[in-house]
């Protein structure tokens, strides 16, 4: 579904440049959309912020005051490629994400390639830090030229709740990038779907400020992170050209199992992304 999603984003973008239309002065009217495909329960899409490289749409989640947000963007300095590695490698992921307390992969499936993370990040003061352990999954179809990186949380054995940190249980990431030409050619577009329940309660106007700043900050530190990977200024390893064999022998089979025991769980949106 976001695969379509982001072709119905892209012939509408592709319009509004042959046009030489302002996007702001007609979008609007067409992204706060019907949700025809999702089903009558799911709400319409909301723009909230209208940027040069990228747009923000949020809807509410049913029950919750919070929302589920989606951005889709384009970047024309960077290839596909780079942009994909940047965001799997969690070692380098250290390195430019300030907010970053912990991130580390605590396990393997040799078989699909799923891998189970711990991540620590820091949240606004007076809030404690919050931990996440989700599985995430990763798939590039070069026949149909897009690559697409899927996390959600579940639970794992070896890392149990801490009091240091409110455990975020409910999270969903969906990226689906697809170059403009090639996986090594500077250029394409991205669509982004992410919601969250931060175990929190935020005045509307706090939820508004971090959505505001902290979207756009995110997006500007993981684009200049890919800059500086595609100077060589840092190393990253390619996760397109690594086969799932190839993550190491000491991968394990039960990543599938721990899958299934958060299947379907969806909630509330924060702005930091796995």
């Amino acid at each position: 579904r976001s695969i379509d999603e982001m072709k119905r984003l892209e012939e509408m973008s592709s319009v509004f440049q042959s046009s030489g239309v302002e996007r702001h002065s007609t979008e609007p009217k067409s992204q706060t959309e019907e949700s025809a495909d999702s089903g009558d329960r799911e709400q319409p899409w909301e723009m909230v912020m209208d940027k040069k490289h990228f747009k923000l749409w949020r809807r509410p989640i049913a029950g919750t005051p919070l929302y589920q947000y989606r951005v889709f963007g384009t970047y024309t300095d960077v290839t596909p490629r780079q942009f994909f590695n940047v965001q799997l490698d969690t070692e380098y992921r250290k390195k430019w994400d300030a907010l970053v307390i912990k991130l580390e992969v605590i396990e393997r499936d040799a078989v699909s390639g799923s891998e189970v993370l711990h991540w620590v990040t820091h949240f606004p003061y007076p809030m404690y830090s919050r931990d996440y352990v989700y599985v995430r999954r990763y798939s590039v179809d070069q026949e149909n030229n897009v690559m697409v990186l899927v996390s959600r949380a579940v639970e794992h054995p070896s890392v149990p709740e801490s009091p240091e940190f409110v455990r975020v249980r409910s999270y969903e990431s969906q990226m689906v990038i697809r170059p403009h030409k090639s996986f090594d050619e500077n250029g394409f577009d991205y669509l982004l779907t992410y919601s969250d329940n931060p175990q929190t309660v935020f005045p509307r106007y706090c939820v508004s400020w971090m959505v505001s700043s902290g979207m756009p900050d995110f997006l500007e530190k993981l684009h200049l992170a890919t800059l500086k990977a595609k100077n060589m200024e840092i190393k990253v390893k390619d996760y397109i050209s690594a086969k799932p064999l190839d993550m190491g022998s000491e991968a394990k089979a039960t990543t599938q199992s721990s899958e299934r025991k958060k299947e379907g769980s969806h909630g509330p949106a924060q702005i930091e992304y796995a």
